[in-house]
């Protein structure tokens, strides 16, 4: 990663009061970018947009991406050259509750945010986050690759399966490789693991209900304790969504496709196997008991094939599950304390940078 390429770019950040829009937007000013941030309020009470003070180094403005005329008034407004957009509906059981308002978000919004990149002429680089829940899960026990088949049993799932289906619709039928010349804009979309980090405080997220219920001293009830996922630190996919957005800038449509940013195989790890390594690592007592109760459905197993992006981006993971959540009990047991967490933040991210692995 080049930090000169990124000083003084305009990034526009969809989403950048959650979890993995906030660790991006501190990492975007860290390397010098002038970032402007489009999202709804955190999501949460307590929230690490909040905590770490995210706003201080940003422009941040409140606008709803279902608004679609909003949005393309944003985006002639800020002229911004690169976009990432993380803002969604992330969480599957509040997608079986609330269905209409997950398509709208996950699938209309995208397709206001393209509208966006289409209305100007500016955007050189733009990076559409999904998940690894848009595959037509099938349970096997290799990894899915970017031409697996999209699908998805649950409405999250389905409709980020159908917000990649629309990024490509877009890509080919306004920004085509033959025509690259004329619009110069290079758009991908990326797929990462379950990502866990200092700061995530969502419901129905294993990690944050881990820490609520340690901090709390209480033993946390997990639902799918053989549910297998590719857990890994929120740093280690957005570095390759840094990497990937200055590759689209740079060489352009030679990576305008899809990518999988996802950890080693020996990192997808059971819900359970989480819970003790956890409430080992905290200590005090902590410990873990499983809820019984028949929940809605979730897939049993899932992980990504990297293939691609360890041989055409030179990507790979850092850190390892351990040292993962490692990190992710530093931190919130900094912020337990009441310490700073802008500067875990900021400390955490040069250190990733740091390592040479």
């Amino acid at each position: 990663m080049d930090k000169n390429f990124w000083k003084g770019k305009r990034v526009l950040v969809t989403g950048h009061t959650g979890f993995k829009g906030s660790w991006l937007s501190l990492w975007l000013q860290h390397l010098g970018a002038e970032v402007i941030g489009i999202s709804l309020d955190p999501p949460t009470k307590s929230n690490i947009y909040e905590q770490a003070n995210v706003a201080e180094g940003m422009l941040s403005l409140r606008e709803d991406i279902r608004n679609g005329e909003a949005i393309k008034q944003l985006f002639q407004r800020h002229k911004p050259e690169i976009v990432f957009h993380l803002a969604a509906q992330p969480l599957v059981r509040y997608s079986y509750h609330n269905p209409v308002e997950t398509y709208q978000t996950n699938v209309m919004g995208t397709l206001h945010v393209l509208e966006g990149i289409r209305s100007i002429d500016t955007v050189r680089s733009a990076v559409m986050i999904t998940t690894d829940k848009c595959y037509q899960n099938k349970e096997w026990v290799w990894g899915y690759r970017e031409t697996d088949s999209l699908g998805g049993h649950d409405p999250y799932s389905s409709s980020k399966g159908a917000a990649e289906l629309l990024i490509s619709s877009y890509r080919d039928s306004y920004f085509p490789m033959e025509e690259y010349e004329e619009h110069k804009t290079a758009i991908a979309s990326v797929r990462a693991g379950n990502v866990i980090g200092g700061g995530d405080w969502a419901e129905d997220r294993l990690i944050p209900d881990i820490i609520r219920a340690f901090q709390n001293g209480k033993k946390v009830v997990i639902l799918n304790p053989a549910s297998t996922r590719p857990w890994q630190h929120v740093l280690e996919p957005l570095s390759g969504y840094l990497k990937l957005a200055e590759l689209l800038y740079k060489d352009g449509f030679q990576y305008a496709d899809a990518w999988n940013f996802g950890p080693r195989d020996e990192d997808a790890r059971p819900v359970q196997w989480i819970a003790k390594q956890m409430a080992k690592q905290w200590g005090g007592g902590a410990d873990w008991i499983v809820n019984s109760e028949k929940n809605f459905h979730e897939a049993n197993y899932l992980k990504l094939d990297c293939s691609k992006a360890y041989t055409k981006l030179n990507w790979k993971p850092k850190w390892n599950l351990d040292k993962a959540l490692s990190n992710v009990i530093k931190w919130h047991k900094i912020e337990y304390k009441q310490g700073d967490c802008r500067k875990i933040c900021l400390e955490q991210i040069v250190e990733y940078i740091s390592d040479k692995k």
